[in-house]
């Protein structure tokens, strides 16, 4: 992979942990397309630039997981500027909602966070596989789960949903895909430090609530992009070609499979 002459499609990347991973494939010798929702493309120029002084070539590719055409256009237009294979593609975009009960949570919630990080991660993954089978030469598929993918939690109906059903698809298709050489993981992060997780913790202001969650993790800290990225780094390497279908923890010990 990284000693190949393609690029890594990177969805999500305009902050926190996609950020980390487009700038870490970067370091690992890829070039780098970024993308995220329209209203972020100032932060993806930023990240842009800091792609560009680590000398790699790369590109902004905006647009919304959920939408089909969406997806793929953007991957086409990849192609197209990049003039090379896609080899990797981290399906890293998605919502995360302050916790209701199942009785709660309005439908509405549940179809918009299942239309991101459901069918999202469904669409990017059908459509770069699409493209690396069309290549020839195998590739990498990553999506992103969760700890809440692996074990439920109170008030988690719609988040613990997307994340479990993240973990079902990265299975099948790591069967499907097997034949072409396309192997498909996924990384299931504990409480990683996110701006999506600032926002969850804004109302936290004497510290209460981000001390609870760093005293459940045996480790002692709170996770950092970094600690995703290093993971998303091996799976997208030749390294990994024989572990597929697979969703790791990278937890700091909350949870064990």
């Amino acid at each position: 992979m990284a000693d190949s002459k393609g690029f890594a499609f990177i969805t999500g990347s305009a902050q926190g942990i996609g950020k980390a991973i487009a700038l870490r494939l970067a370091k690992d010798g890829f070039d780098i397309a970024i993308n995220d929702i329209p209203s972020k493309n100032a932060q993806l120029k930023d990240v842009e630039k800091e792609i560009q002084v680590l000398g790699r070539k790369t590109g902004i590719f905006a647009g919304d997981v959920s939408d089909e055409e969406s997806v793929k256009g953007m991957i086409e237009g990849a192609v197209k500027h990049f003039g090379s294979n896609l080899d990797v593609f981290v399906a890293n975009a998605g919502v995360l909602v302050a916790g209701k009960t199942i009785i709660d949570t309005p439908v509405e919630e549940w179809d918009r966070v299942m239309s991101i990080n459901g069918r999202g991660t469904f669409l990017c993954y059908k459509y770069a596989a699409v493209q690396m089978i069309s290549q020839g030469g195998g590739g990498r598929i990553i999506g992103a789960s969760s700890v809440s993918g692996k074990r439920g939690r109170p008030r988690g109906i719609t988040y613990c949903g997307t994340k479990f059903a993240i973990r079902g698809m990265t299975q099948v298709a790591a069967l499907d895909l097997a034949k072409y050489g396309i192997t498909v993981n996924a990384y299931a992060p504990g409480p990683i430090e996110t701006p999506l997780l600032a926002e969850l913790l804004a109302d936290d202001t004497d510290g209460s609530k981000q001390a609870a969650y760093v005293g459940n993790i045996p480790v002692g800290r709170m996770g950092q992009p970094n600690d995703i990225a290093n993971l998303v780094s091996y799976l997208a390497s030749k390294d990994s070609g024989y572990i597929t279908g697979q969703t790791i923890g990278v937890n700091g010990g909350i949870y064990f499979d």
